[in-house]
């Protein structure tokens, strides 16, 4: 079933910010989303953070450092909600961000 939002986080060397993103996701009174994570090379791990929360939602994927332009558009590309909300790695969103959308 496609979701309604894709949350795209890209993130470079920001595994321990990470969590709190991802959290501040998962916590939306409008729970029709995928997270998508795109790491853009870094050295610490993100990937366990994400994959740390065990939720179906959150697909992770991994690149060589390109910039962070170039992990948004990873992130758009597979992407499958029908519209994409963009959080930063080191942001948060209010818990009815989505919905208010």
């Amino acid at each position: 079933m496609t979701p309604f939002f894709s949350v795209i986080i890209p993130v470079y060397n920001r595994a321990e910010a990470l969590a709190a993103a991802i959290a501040s996701v998962r916590a939306q009174t409008c729970q029709d989303f995928e997270i998508v994570v795109v790491d853009d090379g870094s050295k610490d791990d993100p990937r366990a953070v994400a994959l740390s929360f065990a939720d179906p939602r959150i697909r992770f994927f991994r690149q060589n450092n390109k910039g962070g332009g170039a992990a948004r558009n990873t992130a758009l590309d597979q992407a499958q909600g029908r519209f994409i909300a963009p959080l930063d790695s080191d942001d948060i969103f209010l818990p009815d961000h989505l919905a208010r959308m």
